[in-house]
């Protein structure tokens, strides 16, 4: 078992602040903010380090490619907003999958992902 360094302190802190899922920019900046010296290859061991024990989980967005975000939410999908460029979790699954395929497909997952402008976002445009 690795020692906990103050860098994946930061990393983790950071998922438990934001509460969604990010980028590895997202990640650098806000983990930049609590410690300076916190670099991308740093980032990067520790996300795989993480995923690997099973605390955070990839998922991979049509557009941003590969996001982190805590497990143990339950399945749930996600909402990007074009404006702010951040994603956000959407509570809960509504999609009857086996309805949704055509006869003879059989489903075994599924993620969607909603796009449009949040509710900070579209406060600020009118």
């Amino acid at each position: 078992m690795k020692r906990k360094t103050s860098q994946r302190a930061a990393i983790e802190q950071v998922f438990q602040v934001e509460e969604r899922p990010l980028g590895i920019e997202e990640i650098l900046q806000h983990g930049r903010a609590m410690v300076e010296s916190l670099n991308q290859a740093t980032v990067y061991r520790n996300l795989k380090l993480l995923v690997d024990q099973g605390w955070l989980q990839q998922i991979n967005h049509p557009a941003m490619g590969t996001l982190y975000e805590r497990t143990g939410k339950g399945h749930h999908h996600h909402f990007h907003c074009h404006d702010c460029n951040r994603v956000f979790e959407l509570p809960g699954c509504t999609l009857n999958q086996q309805a949704a395929a055509p006869e003879g497909f059989i489903v075994e997952a599924h993620e969607i992902f909603l796009f449009g402008v949040c509710p900070s976002c579209a406060a600020n445009m009118g």
